[in-house]
């Protein structure tokens, strides 16, 4: 199969310290969403800095297109890579307009040139700004003519360096959204890099997610979410629920009885349940909860439940019944449960 890059046990050190990013394998496929994904001082920044070319690797190869950009041989400059790139700080230069910001990095004649930039200015609904200056932008705005400046010389890949962080949290939303129809209307190959679980598991195709520089599952959203490679994994991607229990085969002996498993186990496991595959209801089927406290998010409830040992569980359910602290509830897996080895506290198949 073709890809639209590929990283090859892809390695940097820094003056002789412990690896930032640590043989690291990666393979893109054309018009795909990767998003690289993990806590802070994880590896991910630098691991894009050597994909466009700003870091020479201490070791490894990196393939775009049908390219050698940089093994033990040599090295392509950032210039020469065909990558397009959007910062954080959308680096947009302050002392020209919106439409010569797009424009710089175009060759070509200069009516070629005008009319590019048109075309470009209206993909990002930005039509009307051609003659703005930056600081007139509103930071939604700013991060449209990034896009723009970036996708201007049709780049084999498109990196995107937290590009949404600098926003608020409803205006993130939607500048994301569309990011995403943009990049699929254009059939991008894009790259992302992001601490936040939610923006990971909404835009992306796959996955990879990293800790301490190294590559710890590369995965479908879903896959991520549902099946995570590891505790650490599970407890980064969304809300989980730990318990301990005693397996034998396809099912599980804990505190909420008897629970199927994704996968055969035999022994002491920990089970990974997420909160929406608890049912809470007032009828006598399943463990006696007692409901602890709850938030209410207009589409689904967020209920802390204390089981009568004293485990606490946190579940999410709909809107249809009405749960208040104090009551007594029922609670119950709806679902199979992933369980972990104890000792490795790694998902074995």
């Amino acid at each position: 199969m073709d890809y639209s890059l590929q990283a090859d046990h892809l390695t940097k050190s820094y003056n002789g310290q412990l690896p930032a990013v640590h043989d690291i394998t990666l393979k893109v496929r054309p018009s795909e969403f990767l998003t690289l994904l993990g806590p802070s001082g994880g590896g991910k920044t630098t691991t894009l800095r050597l994909l466009a070319g700003f870091e020479k690797p201490s070791s490894g190869r990196i393939i775009i297109g049908e390219n050698i950009v940089a093994d033990e041989s040599h090295f392509v400059p950032p210039d020469k890579r065909k990558v397009g790139m959007v910062f954080q700080d959308y680096a947009l230069f302050p002392h020209v307009n919106v439409a010569e910001n797009i424009a710089f990095g175009l060759g070509g004649a200069r009516e070629k040139r005008k009319s590019q930039v048109a075309q470009l200015l209206e993909m990002v609904g930005m039509a009307e700004y051609a003659e703005r200056m930056p600081h007139e932008l509103s930071g939604g705005e700013q991060q449209r003519v990034a896009l723009a400046r970036a996708l201007a010389p049709n780049p084999d890949i498109l990196l995107l360096d937290e590009p949404f962080s600098n926003l608020d949290t409803g205006l993130r939303s939607q500048v994301r959204s569309e990011v995403r129809h943009i990049l699929l209307e254009t059939g991008t190959t894009a790259i992302f890099v992001t601490h936040d679980q939610h923006e990971a598991l909404s835009l992306s195709d796959e996955i990879a997610v990293l800790f301490e520089g190294r590559l710890v599952q590369v995965a479908t959203p879903h896959v991520i979410y549902n099946r995570p490679a590891n505790v650490s994994v599970a407890k980064f991607v969304g809300e989980a629920n730990f318990l301990a229990a005693e397996a034998q085969g396809m099912t599980a002996d804990s505190r909420l009885g008897e629970v199927k498993l994704f996968h055969p186990k035999t022994g002491q496991v920990q089970l990974m349940i997420r909160p929406e595959a608890l049912a809470v209801s007032f009828e006598e089927r399943g463990t006696r909860a007692t409901v602890r406290w709850r938030e209410f998010y207009g589409h689904y409830q967020r209920l802390g439940l204390a089981l009568s040992d004293g485990t606490e569980l946190i579940a999410h359910t709909g809107v249809d019944r009405y749960f208040q602290r104090g009551n007594n509830v029922s609670v119950s897996l709806e679902m199979p449960a992933l369980a972990y080895d104890v000792s490795s506290k790694i998902m074995l198949d």
